[in-house]
């Protein structure tokens, strides 16, 4: 594994779903998948997630017993990020926080600029049908947290982000984005030049999606409303499904094959050539027309990189003005690439 790629440390109990996570996210298993196909960690597991140029970082999932007292050399580097999966369903949660609060002791000692995030993993049971019974647990959660830190010197002010994730919805796909962005240089850059592309086409929403993990790497500054990032991300799976049906794929004379006559998916243009990565390519595009007068847009940005934008009808019978904005856009997204150069 590369020591200059930025890392994400994955941490908790066992049994609190710190794995199963890191499957449904980046290996494509599904969440039903993970109650019997997954061992316990025994040792740390490391995984390269480069699909895109943006976002590229080094996941070490460690084991549920991983003592506080190994090697803390692990903290150091610049663009490193501590996760620690907790399940909510498992009280009391005294001596899982006591856990958590000395492997952050340790973190901070070793590197102060490390981002630290705790998982409220498992929200998904009978305990937690309604709203109301999550934010019940997030706020004993942090409560407790906050009196573990406080008899610890140094603690006091260390900034900690909260996240209620389930494997079973879209609500681990968005906290883990939340924190590869951390990872991101260029994210100010990249928020502003989606701010103005907002702006200038009447946008609702705007999101640059990794194609082969769904986690998002930058969004306008708009408000994240839950329903209209999980339309977005769903249009990802759509899009793949669809072109998997109906894209071409070029045989040996460069001719495409495996085309149905006269098929055409609503105002959708889904024409991609089949690579490692499927069906996602440079002309990757499509647009799905919702009943509430909504469009759902995407667009191909970069390798395994997407546009999905939100707007309203009205805005995208302009398209040829969007797409031309779109293209300023992703001609910028280019160009940051290539100045950033290779990881």
């Amino acid at each position: 594994m590369s020591s200059t790629l930025p890392r994400v440390l994955l941490f908790g109990p066992r049994r609190s779903g710190k794995s199963s996570i890191k499957q449904v996210l980046f290996s494509k298993m599904s969440p039903h998948e993970t109650l019997f196909r997954l061992e316990s960690t025994p040792t740390p597991q490391h995984l390269l997630v480069d699909t895109n140029p943006l976002s590229q970082f080094e996941l070490i999932d460690f084991p549920g017993d991983w003592s506080e007292a190994e090697n803390n050399q692990i903290f150091k580097g610049r663009g490193t990020c501590f996760v620690f999966v907790m399940d909510a369903q498992d009280e009391p949660y005294d001596l899982v926080l006591s856990y958590m609060t000395g492997l952050i002791s340790k973190a901070v000692k070793v590197n102060e600029g490390i981002h630290i995030h705790v998982f409220i993993n498992k929200v998904d049971g009978e305990l937690f049908l309604s709203e109301e019974a999550k934010y019940d647990c997030r706020r004993d959660v942090v409560s407790l947290v906050q009196e573990e830190m406080e008899q610890i010197p140094n603690l006091e002010n260390v900034h900690i982000e909260y996240f209620l994730t389930s494997i079973y919805d879209h609500s681990v796909y968005e906290s883990f984005s939340k924190v590869v962005q951390k990872l991101v240089p260029a994210l100010s850059t990249i928020e502003s030049l989606l701010n103005v592309l907002v702006e200038r086409n009447g946008m609702e929403k705007a999101f640059l999606f990794d194609v082969a993990s769904k986690l998002y790497i930058s969004t306008d500054s708009n408000p994240v409303d839950a329903a209209g990032y999980e339309l977005c991300s769903d249009m990802i799976d759509v899009v793949l499904d669809v072109s998997g049906i109906y894209g071409g794929r070029k045989n040996g004379n460069g001719i495409e094959e495996g085309l149905s006559e006269g098929a055409s998916v609503d105002e959708s243009t889904i024409n991609q050539e089949e690579d490692k990565n499927g069906y996602y390519d440079s002309e990757s595009c499509a647009a799905i027309h919702l009943s509430n007068g909504i469009v759902l847009y995407l667009k191909e940005v970069e390798s395994m990189l997407a546009l999905v934008c939100l707007t309203r009808e009205e805005s995208f019978g302009r398209r040829g003005l969007v797409d031309f904005n779109i293209g300023v856009f992703k001609d910028a997204i280019k160009k940051m690439i290539e100045v950033a150069g290779p990881k």
